[in-house]
């Protein structure tokens, strides 16, 4: 598959998905190369505003199958990976595998349940594996995590811990669709449109196609001076006075492969600070820790990340 095929077949399932999620253009992009990239999405916006429906309108398109897990106070790790059950019948005790075992999770309101059960997630999302009773068990492909959560000031909500922010590769935030969107939205159900049927919206791939279009993005290039200026924007995360822990090598590699992603998504063979410049603020606002005091001041990551792209040098230019 060549990039300019592979952005063919990403600009037809945004035009397919924008017309179940509507006004949310570039978000469903930003999901679409977070897939390519073979990463995970962290997903942060109010209820109702179709978060459940992109992930099984993805699934639907993609060919997947999809798998929903609500995360509760009292849900606890098995309920995730699975667990062994006991067989009367044979004996002996069975695994059972647990709703993660699904090329595409959606983990709905995840920062719902407590800490032990978030980090269910940590070894799936990083080595695409469950480990239970000493057995090490392979995760379908492609395994990619869909993520929501309420924004943290909502009741009964619990941070994420760092480690599993971390995990994730990009954080987005869904807000409300702008007015003409979401009279779309009404007009649509109106017409008899509705979310819970969606068996007439027919696969535009399949897993192996996915495969495939991941193959590609592997094939696309880096120049020296990109990835120069790539490594600038991390190491002033590290030296920025409000932040207290910058980006670690990990994020610099998921920085690398979002803008891989990006370019092979606009059908290029090779990425331009402008795909860094674009994926830096959904792959590391999360994974900033600010200063204490930074942070009673109210300077945001957001903010900070932002100043630091605007005065580091972009290769052929100045800062900008």
């Amino acid at each position: 598959m060549t990039p300019q095929e592979l952005a063919a077949t990403c600009q037809a399932l945004i035009e397919r998905l924008g017309h179940i999620i509507r006004g949310q253009g570039p978000l469903i992009e930003d999901v679409l190369i977070a897939l390519l990239a073979r990463g995970h999405v962290l997903l942060e916006g109010v209820p109702g505003t179709g978060k459940t429906l992109l992930v099984r309108s993805l699934a639907r398109l993609l060919g997947c199958d999809s798998c929903r897990l609500q995360f509760t106070p009292d849900l606890m790790p098995s309920d995730v990976t699975g667990g062994n059950i006991y067989n009367q019948g044979e004996g002996r005790f069975e695994f059972a595998p647990g709703p993660i075992f699904t090329p595409m999770l959606l983990a709905d309101e995840i920062n719902r349940a407590p800490a032990k059960t978030q980090s269910a997630l940590l070894e799936a999302m990083q080595d695409r594996t469950v480990s239970a009773d000493g057995v090490t068990r392979v995760l379908p492909k492609p395994f990619f995590v869909l993520a929501t959560q309420n924004p943290v000031e909502s009741q009964g909500t619990y941070p994420l811990p760092e480690a599993q922010l971390d995990r994730f590769l990009i954080m987005l935030e869904m807000g409300l669709p702008p007015r003409e969107a979401e009279r779309a939205v009404l007009l649509d159900h109106i017409a008899g449109f509705r979310a819970d049927a969606l068996d007439a919206l027919k696969p535009l791939m399949d897993v192996e196609g996915i495969t495939a279009m991941q193959a590609c993005v592997d094939e696309v290039t880096v120049a020296e001076e990109v990835l120069d200026y790539l490594l600038d924007v991390i190491a002033r995360t590290r030296n920025h006075g409000a932040i207290e822990h910058g980006a670690s090598t990990r994020a610099a590699v998921a920085l690398l492969s979002t803008a891989r992603a990006r370019a092979a998504v606009e059908g290029r063979g090779f990425i331009t600070p402008d795909d860094v410049k674009t994926m830096a603020v959904p792959v590391l606002r999360h994974r900033l820790i600010l200063h204490p005091d930074a942070e009673f001041e109210g300077t945001t990551a957001l903010a900070s990340l932002e100043e630091i792209l605007r005065l580091t040098p972009v290769p052929g230019g100045e800062a900008s």
